[in-house]
């Protein structure tokens, strides 16, 4: 009897791991084809800087302080095993768009799940920001690092003490993520229609 219970135990786990994978791709798939308007994409840039001036303290300042801020609004990160991550966003210079860009990773691992989340990245010096707008396919960690800020409780961060030319910052809708790492993330220039 504890024979055929594990046995469907087991096909019923490999129906749900397939329709969940079969789901994510699907998901992928549409968001590729549906790619967002720049209109839209601009909006959603918008509104994700607005949250992380709220959430994060200081961050408005440090903002208006970078040569390049790369805003990647509602990045969406989904796995059952094989897992990936996909959005688009803006990279924006004296407060506007310079140039529309994605963000694709994968991973296979221990993981399921999904889960939204915002991610901004500050180009503090000049030569940051111009290798980023030179590469044809910028990878965090690999190209180049980015100082991760982790931060809670509505602390207030010294921002004048920061010294890395590259800082990033995870936010969800509660705030500031911890342990999240951007390592393999792949940033390609896009061309959203208009």
């Amino acid at each position: 009897m504890e024979k055929v219970n594990t046995n469907r135990l087991m096909k019923n786990f490999r129906i749900f791991s397939f329709l969940m994978v079969a789901l994510m791709v699907m998901g992928f798939a549409a968001e590729l084809v549906w790619a967002k308007t720049a209109g839209e994409i601009d909006a959603s840039v918008n509104a994700c800087l607005g949250r992380f001036y709220k959430q994060v303290p200081g961050g408005k300042e440090l903002a208006a302080k970078a040569k390049g801020v790369l805003v990647m609004p509602g990045v969406i990160k989904a796995g059952l095993i094989v897992g990936g991550e996909y959005g688009q966003g803006a990279l924006r210079i004296n407060k506007r768009t310079a140039a529309y860009y994605n963000i694709a990773s994968g991973s296979v691992g221990l993981q399921i799940g999904g889960e939204s989340k915002d991610i901004l990245i500050l180009f503090m010096t000049d030569d940051a920001l111009k290798q980023f707008q030179a590469s044809k396919g910028w990878e965090a960690g690999v190209d180049a690092n980015v100082a991760l800020v982790n931060m809670g409780g509505g602390e207030r961060v010294d921002f004048t003490k920061m010294k890395d030319p590259i800082v990033g910052f995870v936010l969800d809708v509660k705030g500031l993520m911890a342990d999240i790492s951007l390592k393999g993330a792949k940033f390609t220039k896009i061309s959203p229609s208009k």
